[in-house]
């Protein structure tokens, strides 16, 4: 594959501090070494679940980038986050989903859990030993949040809880899952009626069906977790009673779309890159493809998506380090994001011809790739309503500024003396 820029693009320098190009190099010589040869294989064997690759970015700390050092993480933010997700994805799309997939339910820790909650979780996620899943979409709700059927119900210093959950990232590598359930009476508000969960994988009535591959992202394990009257203490209650939807939609919105905008990011540059070395290497006439207008005009349409997505995906992430209200930044990064990257991917098909559909060229792979990150964390429809709420001021919450300003892990030690 051609190679995408080993260097950050001067557009991107406003965003990323020399920690960041540190970070940014180290990703791709990770990706280059050791993810590259594994995409091959991933690719070969889709009914696999990855798991080498993960143990990998484990033991370099960057399931914990945006988790404070006291508690072993990096505490390095969304900026170094998405340069992590982005430059793996520029190799392997399934790969940045695993190290994607576990940042969500972190986000939900760093910002709903107690002190003695995180000190609990979290420096496990940090040292490699205890990835992380959420799992909120259900079989017949999909993503609509209030439709939820999962019920949790109190049972002395118990909560039992029953129901399905689908599309879930790293189901099979998770060894904790970060569960919304309906813990109200049916007529209440979705506001107050479902409640979060952390589940250890190994809890009784908890069983995880056998890994079904998908279009794309082969070797990324988006699977079904089914509940049977899981019995889990008080204490694994993340957030207060009735607060689940504001775990949800605070950790979709600050980690979810953000994260997918970086893979889409990666997918997109890659190819971006597989076209012009496929236009530049493929004679015609007296010269190569990429000496014709019609082609290079349709090139240049790529390069344009391209760079518009690469500014919209980290200025957002600035903005969010910088405390600063974007709530509708990171929506829009996720939906334009995506939205360039499929067209450039269907544009790419188009320009390889008959060579496109030839299922071990690279170019496959990444438009099958790019489908993964319409749906999670809100459809385009869903980021459309968000963005005409922001248009019309009526959005309740910015998640951006509120969490910034009241992160509960930015708060020292209430035990301390």
């Amino acid at each position: 594959m051609h190679a995408t820029p080993a260097t950050p693009p001067p557009a991107l320098r406003p965003y990323l501090t020399a920690r960041h190009e540190l970070l940014w190099n180290e990703a791709d010589a990770f990706a280059a070494e050791h993810v590259a040869p594994r995409a091959v294989r991933m690719e070969a064997a889709p009914g696999m679940v990855e798991r080498k690759v993960a143990d990998l970015m484990a033991a370099r700390n960057w399931f914990a980038v945006t988790v404070p050092s006291a508690f072993g993480g990096l505490g390095a933010g969304h900026v170094a986050k998405t340069v992590l997700i982005h430059r793996i994805a520029c190799v392997s799309a399934a790969a940045a989903a695993i190290l994607q997939a576990t940042l969500i339910p972190v986000g939900a820790l760093l910002h709903f859990a107690t002190y003695e909650q995180k000190g609990r979780w979290l420096p496990g996620v940090a040292d490699g030993s205890l990835l992380l899943s959420i799992a909120v979409t259900e079989p017949t709700a999909g993503g609509h949040i209030g439709g939820i059927e999962t019920t949790a119900e109190k049972a002395g210093n118990h909560w039992l809880i029953t129901g399905s959950k689908i599309h879930i990232g790293n189901s099979h590598l998770a060894g904790a899952h970060l569960v919304l359930a309906r813990t109200a009476e049916a007529g209440v508000r979705t506001s107050q009626a479902l409640t979060a969960f952390m589940v250890e994988s190994d809890r009784h009535g908890l069983s995880v069906p056998a890994h079904r591959p998908g279009l794309g992202l082969h070797g990324f394990s988006a699977g079904s977790l089914d509940l049977d009257h899981v019995r889990v203490p008080v204490d694994n209650m993340i957030g207060e009673l009735g607060q689940g939807l504001h775990v949800a939609q605070s950790s979709s919105i600050l980690y979810g779309r953000p994260n997918l905008a970086a893979v889409s990011l990666g997918i997109h540059e890659a190819v971006a890159a597989t076209t012009t070395s496929y236009l530049k290497a493929r004679p015609r006439y007296r010269g190569a493809l990429s000496d014709l207008p019609v082609l290079r005009d349709r090139v240049g349409d790529m390069e344009a998506r391209l760079r518009a997505a690469r500014i919209l995906a980290y200025q957002a992430v600035h903005l969010l380090d910088q405390g600063l209200s974007c709530d509708a930044d990171l929506i829009n990064a996720k939906y334009l994001g995506h939205q360039w990257a499929m067209t450039s991917a269907q544009d790419a098909m188009e320009l390889h011809g008959a060579h496109a559909l030839d299922r071990e060229y690279l170019l496959q792979r990444l438009w099958r790739d790019i489908q993964h990150t319409h749906p999670p964390a809100g459809t385009g429809e869903v980021q459309r309503i968000r963005l005409a709420d922001a248009a019309f001021d009526e959005d309740d919450i910015q998640w951006s500024e509120r969490l910034a300003a009241d992160a509960a892990w930015a708060q020292p030690d209430p035990t301390a003396a």
